[in-house]
C-alpha cells in the first residue's frame, strides 16, 4: 500500500507502525512517531494500523555538528 513517509510517497506491506518501521530500517529506541499528525506512542504503534494514504512520521535523532 502507498503512504507517506515524512512526506514522501512510500509503498509498504506493513500492517502497523512498529512493522513499518522494521521494512524501512529504523532501528533504535530514540524515535517519535506520528500517524495523520497524531503522535503515537512505542507502545501503541504494534496496534496502530496502517491505511492507504495514511501520512507517517518518524523522527529519529541524527549525530553531528
Amino acid at each position: 500500500m502507498r503512504i507517506l513517509v515524512n512526506g514522501e510517497a512510500t509503498e509498504v506491506s506493513a500492517a502497523n507502525i512498529a512493522a513499518a518501521l522494521d521494512e524501512l530500517s529504523y532501528e533504535g529506541e530514540a524515535l517519535a512517531t506520528a500517524l495523520n499528525g497524531q503522535f503515537v506512542a512505542r507502545e501503541q504503534r504494534q496496534e496502530t494500523v496502517l491505511q492507504a494514504g495514511d501520512q507517517l512520521e518518524i523522527l529519529a535523532p541524527m549525530q553531528g555538528g
